[in-house]
């Protein structure tokens, strides 16, 4: 759906059943509660059977009303307080199996990642860090790890790579001060987005430099800015921005280039392998 869910509901407000009209209410006037309600809950806090809250979200377009969940969710997802966040999904996993409800929410995240993710665009990104001078890569928050991930690989793919460190605003543009034309700089981020990650990346893009961005949504102010975006979810779990997703994601980059530089991948390695024998990194096998 192209319209914000919210739009949709107040455009057709007066077409609504009796029932439809008490979920719709409670929805424009607590849509960061509703959110994270299942359609029983939401049902029985307005008064209504759970089939009803279902066939509401049907009623707008969606296929089920996780879809419709899910639209809510975006709106307010870079708007919540760690503390209203751990509010708002304690019905998703308190009381249950803490450890079987997570992991099933990664691997649903990831399988969705596979039909969210824009092959033009994933292309589009190893075709550009393969063509870049020099290759800067910035995350922050939670997404800094991700980063960091990113350059230890890319560090043994390509010959200039730079980790930009965030401790400080100001130290985030002085190692940015020689990106430039021909140059990429990578952008992660994801809700609650970070002002001094947009402000790099505008950064960057004045500078002529490549902007690749790793986010969540064509809502994310990254999205605004990069020339290309691989928009990928994370889940929100209580306090916790689970990655899953995204890192599998950097997988597939890290995959995609490394297949492309397969005979400098194979000659850093062996090199490698040759230095930690020296220096017996990793020890003697048992066969050695």
């Amino acid at each position: 759906m192209s319209k914000n869910v919210l739009h949709t509901i107040r455009e057709n407000l007066d077409a609504y059943s009796k029932g439809h009209k008490r979920i719709a209410a409670y929805i424009l006037d607590h849509y960061d509660k509703a959110a994270f309600m299942t359609a029983k809950r939401l049902g029985d806090t307005v008064g209504v059977s759970e089939s009803t809250v279902v066939r509401f979200a049907a009623q707008l377009g969606y296929e089920g009303y996780p879809e419709m969940q899910k639209a809510l969710q975006e709106i307010i997802r870079g708007r919540l307080t760690s503390i209203q966040r751990i509010r708002a999904s304690r019905d998703q996993i308190s009381g249950r199996d803490i450890l079987g409800t997570v992991m099933h929410r990664d691997m649903a995240a990831i399988h969705n990642a596979i039909e969210q993710v824009d092959r033009k665009s994933f292309q589009q990104a190893v075709d550009k860090l393969l063509q870049a001078r020099h290759i800067y890569l910035l995350g922050v928050r939670s997404s800094a790890y991700l980063a960091g991930y990113l350059h230890f690989y890319f560090h043994l793919i390509f010959p200039n790579v730079t980790l930009v460190q965030n401790a400080a605003t100001g130290e985030i543009f002085e190692q940015l001060v020689r990106i430039g034309p021909n140059d990429v700089l990578v952008g992660i981020s994801f809700p609650r987005y970070s002002k001094m990650a947009v402000s790099a990346v505008e950064f960057a893009r004045s500078r002529g430099a490549e902007v690749i961005a790793i986010t969540d949504s064509q809502m994310s102010p990254l999205y605004k800015v990069a020339g290309t975006s691989l928009l990928v979810s994370s889940d929100m779990i209580s306090f916790i921005d689970s990655m899953a997703a995204p890192l599998s994601l950097l997988n597939a980059l890290i995959a995609a280039v490394g297949e492309q530089k397969n005979e400098e991948v194979s000659h850093t390695f062996a090199e490698m392998e040759r230095v930690w024998d020296i220096y017996s990194i990793f020890g003697k096998s048992e066969d050695e």
